[in-house]
Order: structure tokens, then C-alpha cells, then sequence
């Protein structure tokens, strides 16, 4: 399987930078999620190591071969990188069934029958969707169709399977199935995968490893755990996570406590250094955040989301907000008063350049 490597890759569209500077290496057998928002430069890059888009500088290499470089002219087309491209509207033929829009691709390629015919059995076995062999697309489910899609991609076996956000047209049920579905195809293909997604569930699921951007710049490449753990920045960090990361601005003293607005914790550092750094922001992950009748601080209840499996709790905390997260099914009064600790380590960053520095307890 192949290593994918981009070197200084930019795209302009005129005076607008799609994707500036980006250097990145994909290893062979990956699955790395392109994470950001709308307007990133995710889409573009995707289309770039694909061959269907042109990059303005830089170079693209594949498996070792050079499949663009601005300065010597190469630009091979999408054809010749031998690679995969799944569409987020699925793109089946209406007209065909499933085994021939899989196989379509395979008599393009002037495949021997017998040859298509096992390779499209292979892959409607692998994908589950044996009984659906003689149905049109029409008269298949949403998962149903994306399954095929796959088939289709996966047939002519290329060494790289692109993905942009195919699962957004799904309901959320068939969205988690499908996610399960992907990580255990990637296992069972021994592929490397490249998928582009908005959404942090996914690349944090899926990914071994996930490329954010942001404004066309990469802000951080790492296994989605230890980007969780441990962002590069403030973007990273707001990014990560589904309740966000609480924010609370501060003031290093000269004590090494830090003033937080409603509390004035002393910190306990853990990894980095608080030299040379004054006005910082400290982050909480909700989950750290522990509601309990021991805690040494006291905040009011603003209000609370029950699911089931965890509460979202807003609390109030003279004047300062945070978000935590109580795993179970338990529920507070509106305007009631509970006790709460921090456990594990909060992230410190710098308030001017948004970058992560230092990691410490917080001691109240």
C-alpha cells in the first residue's frame, strides 16, 4: 500500500488561498480525516492528491512516483494514480443494477468476465449486499446505495480510497452503522483511506490519524486522541470535542495561581513551562469538570440536558460559565447549588498567539 507524501501544496483561486504551503505524509495503510470547517481548504486538498484538481505550487507523490510537481510539469491525470474517488451523492447509474454498476468500472477496463464476475461477487460477500445483486439503485435504502458505492470504488482495486463526507446525506442512526462499517472495511481492504468530513465524531472514530485546517493553513496532524488531549492551539481545541472545551481567560501571578474571574486556582504544572507567558486562556474538558457533595467549589445550576448515558450541566460560577459533563442518568434543579472539583489536567494557552504551552492542575 502506498505512502502519500505533499510538499509545499498550495491552490489560489485568484487572489483567494484555498490551501497554503500544506506538508503532509500519509502513511501506508492510514485512514487520515481531512477535519474542518466549511471554506477550509479539506475538499480542495482532496481533489489535489486525486488529480482533479491542479495545484498551483508544490508536489504530490503516490506509492513513491511524482503524479504532480509545478516546477518540472508532471500532472498525471486522476487515470494514471491509480486511485478511488467516492462521492458524496453516490453517483450510481439509475439504469443498472447493482452488479453492473459495480462491474461497469471492471469492463472499462476490459476485464475478463469471469474475472469481473468474481471480483463483484468478492466485493457484494465483503459489503454485505448479496441479495441486492439484481435491484436498482431506486430500490435500495440510503445504506444500501452507499454500500455499492463503495463496491464500485473498491472494484478495480486502487491502492488509495478518497472519501468526501459520503455519509452526510445518511440519518444519524445509519451514520453510526456506517462508521462501523468504514473502520472495519479499512481493516479488511488493508487500504490507505483518505476522507474529508466536517464533522469531529467522525475523524475521531474513524481516523488513525487527522489533518485539521483552517483557512487553508494545517493547524495540526495527529491520532485523534492526542489531538483531543493535547491541541496545538485554541482552533484545535474548540474544534475537538462535543461539548467544547470551557475557555476562561486569565492572569498569570507572580504566586503561581491564576486569576480566573470567579476563582484564583494554583497551578501544578505538568508538562511545559509558565515562563514568558502573562495573559493565558485556560481549558476544561467538560468531563474534568466533577460534580460531587465533596467539591471545594460551589456553582449554580443555569440549566441541564439529560440523554440518558450523560448529563450537560451549565454551571454559573460568579459570573463565569462552564459546561460539564456527569455520566449517568442523573439530573439538577434549575437554580440549585452543587459542589464540583476539576479532575486531570486543564490545557494553557497564550491569549496573542492561541497556542497550547503548558499543561497543570488546577489546586483550589
Amino acid at each position: 500500500m502506498p505512502e502519500i507524501i505533499l510538499k509545499n501544496v498550495s491552490k489560489r483561486f485568484g487572489k483567494f488561498v484555498a490551501v497554503d504551503h500544506l506538508n503532509l505524509e500519509i502513511e501506508s495503510n492510514a485512514f487520515i480525516t481531512l477535519l474542518g470547517p466549511s471554506g477550509c481548504g479539506k475538499t480542495t486538498t482532496l481533489r489535489m492528491i486525486a488529480g482533479l484538481e491542479t495545484p498551483t505550487e508544490g508536489s504530490i507523490s503516490i506509492d513513491g512516483k511524482v503524479v504532480f510537481d509545478a516546477d518540472k510539469g508532471i500532472n498525471l491525470p486522476p487515470n494514471k494514480r491509480d486511485v478511488g474517488f467516492l462521492f458524496q451523492n453516490y453517483a450510481l447509474w439509475p439504469h443498472m443494477t447493482v452488479y453492473q454498476n459495480i462491474a461497469f468500472g471492471l469492463e472499462n477496463l476490459k476485464w475478463e468476465k469471469s474475472r469481473i464476475r468474481s471480483r463483484v461477487t468478492e466485493l457484494l460477500e465483503m459489503l454485505r449486499i448479496e441479495p441486492f445483486e439484481k435491484r436498482y439503485p431506486s430500490e435500495l435504502s440510503g445504506g444500501q446505495q452507499q454500500r455499492v458505492a463503495i463496491a464500485r470504488t473498491l472494484a478495480p482495486g486502487p491502492k488509495v480510497l478518497f472519501m468526501d463526507e459520503p455519509l452526510s446525506n445518511l440519518d444519524a442512526k445509519l451514520r453510526m452503522e456506517m462508521r462501523a462499517e468504514l473502520k472495519r472495511l479499512h481493516r479488511d481492504t488493508d487500504s490507505t483511506f483518505v476522507y474529508v468530513t466536517h464533522d469531529q465524531l467522525e475523524a475521531m472514530t474513524l481516523s488513525t490519524r487527522v489533518c485539521i485546517m483552517e483557512s487553508g493553513l494545517l493547524q495540526q496532524y495527529a491520532p485523534p486522541l492526542e489531538m483531543y488531549n493535547n491541541p496545538a492551539n485554541l482552533f484545535v481545541a474548540d474544534f475537538m470535542g462535543n461539548p467544547t472545551m470551557n475557555f476562561l481567560p486569565g492572569r498569570l501571578q507572580a504566586d503561581g495561581t491564576v486569576a480566573l474571574g470567579g476563582f484564583t486556582p494554583r497551578l501544578e504544572v505538568t508538562e511545559g513551562s509558565l515562563d514568558g507567558h502573562e495573559n493565558v486562556v485556560v481549558g476544561i474538558r467538560p468531563e474534568y469538570i466533577q460534580i460531587g457533595e465533596d467539591g471545594p467549589l460551589k456553582g449554580t445550576v443555569y440549566s441541564t440536558l439529560p440523554s440518558g448515558m450523560e448529563t450537560t450541566v451549565r454551571l454559573d460560577l460568579g459570573g463565569t460559565s462552564l459546561t460539564a459533563v456527569v455520566f449517568g442518568d442523573v439530573d439538577y434543579p434549575a437554580d440549585s447549588t452543587v459542589s464540583f472539583s476539576f479532575r486531570k489536567t486543564a490545557v494553557l494557552f497564550d491569549q496573542e498567539t492561541k497556542a497550547r504551552f503548558a499543561r497543570a492542575r488546577l489546586l483550589v
